[in-house]
């Protein structure tokens, strides 16, 4: 059933027409955007140093900074992935080298994220053009349309367990490291992916040339897996609620997709911060080019933007029993529920 209070209301106004509104924000600041990188990666620095130095006192007192500091690498991947739609620095130069160098702490190779991002954006609702950059999402004829092994594949990808646990530990410690979907692209993406890994590879010979194994295990590792899982669970709420939107053939729009198919995840202001603003999803979707610390300024200057497609914190909790893209309701359902409706597949 519908739960009327997860989305606030729909903008009235149509998505095409917001463009040329948000066009006017697209600028970013040199000055701010330096400040918004000193501001994340002097607290990332100062972590990691203190967790190296809790090592010699207590393995726990390292893991749990080591943790902590994961927040902190959500943020920087969100700055890098600002780089990617050319929206931090007027200068695309300095973008893309920045982009490069946090994708060595995020584990993302810089140039294949950007492309396959860019994909995602392009194609984003689409029901004829899925596999690359998104949570892959059956509609209920196509789940029942699978035989049993078929349907028990997907089971098992939709499951928490895979998603949010294992899965964002396979994409960005394993997965990330060849150009998948991109193989046959050019050498670009090659260059990107093996650059990043070679880098990554010097920096943990030297972590353990250094201190051994512990600083690797017991920081590294742990700052790592909890951005990717935080990182992915963002992603996922970002597209993955009842109310979102996919369509095909010439049903499907660009404009419209982007806005009735992101939502405005709705957290309180630290987690606001550490995500820079990601939540915003519906607006940074329609206009990509927005630099992150401008995306509240247009919610306070266009109030329907700053109730539509709201999502709580409680609410998106929801969305991880949604399995199923129902064609002809026009919403995501759970396994169980498309049971219910049209009987055992």
């Amino acid at each position: 059933m519908t739960d009327s209070s997860q989305l606030s209301s729909v903008p009235q106004r149509p998505a095409k027409d917001w463009v040329q509104i948000l066009a006017r924000y697209r600028e970013p600041s040199t000055r701010r955007s330096i400040l918004e990188l000193c501001a994340t990666l002097g607290p990332f620095v100062l972590l990691w140093t203190l967790a190296w130095i809790a090592l010699s006192m207590s393995y726990w007192l390292a893991f749990g900074i080591a943790l902590l500091n994961g927040l902190f690498l959500v943020r920087i991947f969100c700055i890098q992935h600002d780089c990617g739609h050319a929206s931090f620095f007027q200068n695309r130069t300095a973008q893309d080298w920045v982009g490069r160098c946090l994708g060595v702490l995020t584990l993302t190779p810089y140039a294949t994220w950007r492309r396959t991002h860019s994909i995602h954006h392009a194609q984003h609702g689409n029901l004829d053009a899925r596999g690359i950059g998104d949570v892959l999402t059956l509609t209920v004829a196509e789940y029942r349309a699978r035989g049993r092994f078929g349907r028990l594949m997907y089971r098992l990808y939709r499951h928490p367990l895979v998603l949010f646990v294992l899965g964002p530990s396979y994409l960005f410690i394993l997965q990330n490291r060849l150009p998948l979907g991109l193989m046959r692209s050019g050498w670009r993406y090659w260059i990107s992916a093996m650059g990043t890994n070679a880098v990554i590879a010097i920096v943990l010979a030297l972590m353990i040339w250094m201190g051994g194994l512990m600083p690797v295990l017991l920081i590294y590792l742990p700052s790592s897996m909890v951005a990717a899982t935080i990182g992915v669970w963002l992603f996922y709420v970002q597209h993955q609620f009842e109310q979102t939107h996919w369509a095909k053939g010439d049903d499907w729009q660009l404009h419209e997709a982007a806005l009735a198919g992101s939502s405005h995840y709705v957290l309180p202001q630290p987690l606001r911060w550490l995500s820079a603003n990601i939540g915003i999803h519906h607006v940074h979707h329609l206009y990509s080019r927005i630099p992150f610390y401008r995306l509240p300024e247009i919610l306070r200057d266009n109030a329907e933007l700053a109730t539509a497609q709201r999502l709580t914190p409680l609410e998106s909790l929801k969305s991880v029993n949604l399995h199923l893209w129902d064609e002809k309701l026009c919403r995501l359902m759970s396994f169980r529920e498309a049971r219910l409706i049209y009987g055992p597949a």
